[in-house]
């Protein structure tokens, strides 16, 4: 289920929380709440064999001083991907953004959680394709573009006129810490009308 280089990823942050981290999941950024079995289990298996001590789930039904616990329990934040609007939406509902702000520990996110992680977000429409900038938690103080095809440098071109936009494609990964990038596979940085392989 997971590729060599969500597997990096993820093993790096591991070490950097301590090799044996209590991780808490954020499964917030779907658009319901339908608690499936088979992904939890899934992503519990997953953080297990890499070495968690315990895998929590933060329910979006959690009380305020619930999800303050769990996140103040663990040593690695996990959010999944889905939905990067619902995400952003949901955290600031639920003032989750400003418990992130001085978490301690590590934060990953994948698809959707990395972009919601972000000052601003490159998003393509579901059905229109339409590509638009989002705003997001501003964690990371970048903008950035998920799922990163070609096919979209036009779009990301013009965007980039007004500021820099990373466009990670598959199979890579941006490190992101206090304010310095580091990075896993191809990266491509969008400024000023111009496309840079990093």
């Amino acid at each position: 289920m997971f590729k060599r280089s969500a597997w990096e990823v993820n093993e790096s942050a591991f070490k950097e929380a301590g090799g044996h981290p209590s991780v808490a999941v954020f499964p917030w950024a779907r658009a319901s709440f339908d608690r499936m079995y088979r992904e939890r289990k899934i992503l519990f298996d997953y953080f297990v064999s890499l070495g968690a001590s315990t895998v929590d789930f933060i329910e979006y039904s959690d009380s305020n001083e619930a999800i303050a616990q769990k996140i103040a329990s663990s040593n690695l934040i996990y959010l999944t991907g889905g939905l990067v609007t619902a995400l952003v939406e949901r955290f600031r509902k639920m003032q989750v953004d400003s418990l992130l702000k001085d978490y301690p520990g590590v934060i990953v996110g994948r698809s959707a959680g990395a972009l919601a992680l972000c000052k601003r977000c490159v998003i393509t429409g579901r059905w229109n394709r339409e590509v638009r900038l989002v705003d997001g938690l501003g964690l990371a103080d970048l903008t950035l573009k998920a799922h990163y095809k070609p096919r979209k440098d036009e779009a990301l071109l013009q965007l980039s006129q007004d500021e820099k936009i990373y466009a990670v494609p598959s199979r890579s990964a941006i490190l992101y810490e206090n304010g310095c990038c580091s990075f896993i596979g191809k990266i491509y940085l969008f400024a000023n009308g111009e496309k840079t392989m990093l």
